[in-house]
């Protein structure tokens, strides 16, 4: 990897902050959907590691299952970073997109 997933464009960001939250987040996702989009998305999630975990892996598995439940491509490609100095942060994108951007 010769890049940061802070590097790539951004189309909308979710600061969470409980699993409701993503439950919420990953909704919106599936319905602005990754298919002909030219930019990901970023969850950020608190630095408890307990809780960014379940949140987490909350929004991983309800991207792919909502993507699956609309029959769509669930080429999705996903990283996990330190954000800043109370979040961590996920990028979401699309792995067509990824490839048009040269990534």
């Amino acid at each position: 990897m010769d890049f940061h997933p802070k590097d790539l464009p951004i189309s909308k960001t979710y600061d969470l902050k409980n699993e409701k939250d993503a439950l919420d987040a990953v909704e919106d996702m599936i319905n602005l959907g990754f298919k002909e989009r030219k930019e990901g998305f970023r969850v950020l999630m608190p630095k408890e590691t307990k809780l960014a975990k379940r949140i987490g892996y909350s929004v991983t598995t309800g991207v792919t299952h909502g993507l699956r439940q609309k029959n769509e491509i669930r080429d999705v490609r996903y990283w996990t970073y330190h954000y800043d100095d109370e979040h961590y942060a996920i990028v979401l994108i699309s792995n067509t997109a990824l490839t048009e951007l040269g990534f």
